[in-house]
């Protein structure tokens, strides 16, 4: 059973929610690749309009072999694209110049931590960044903690 303890940032709303929603334009006016290899687009279904959802998101790691991207959900299961892939795991991910069916799968907490420990190895002023919006006092090393609070996704491309 996993922790769903509730991160301390809020969701974005005014000016700072358009500006969030800033990369997501970029994306569907094909220009995703400006935004690098470290976000990605996913279309996903709404859990209870039905409607076709967009989000972008930091990729925690992308594994070539398996076409997998695995990212975060920052604002912890109560995040709305985290809800509805976990109804409907039937997305669609844009990354660079390229569309494509994939499915996603949440991740135990143990990968979850080996894949927070991971990133806070190769990216740690954003695993810092990402540790104050946790609950209490979570330190930089602390990946068990984080796996705790932070549900991790797998979108593993579906091939044909």
């Amino acid at each position: 059973m996993t922790n769903k303890g509730t991160l301390r940032s809020k969701r974005p709303t005014g000016l700072s929610r358009l500006l969030f929603r800033v990369p997501i334009w970029l994306y569907r006016a094909r220009l995703g690749f400006l935004m690098g290899g470290r976000f990605l687009m996913f279309e996903h279904t709404g859990r209870r309009s039905g409607k076709t959802r967009y989000t972008v998101l930091e990729v925690v790691r992308y594994d070539r072999q398996a076409d997998t991207y695995v990212v975060a959900s920052g604002w912890g299961e109560r995040s709305d694209w985290f809800r509805n892939v976990i109804e409907t795991p039937e997305v669609t991910v844009s990354s660079g110049f390229g569309r494509r069916p994939a499915r996603a799968l949440r991740l135990s907490p143990e990968l979850a931590e080996r894949e927070l420990c991971d990133y806070a190895r190769r990216h740690p002023a954003a695993f810092q960044t990402l540790s104050r919006m946790m609950p209490g006092s979570v330190a930089q090393a602390d990946c068990h903690a984080a796996a705790q609070v932070v549900p991790m996704v797998a979108l593993k491309v579906v091939r044909g």
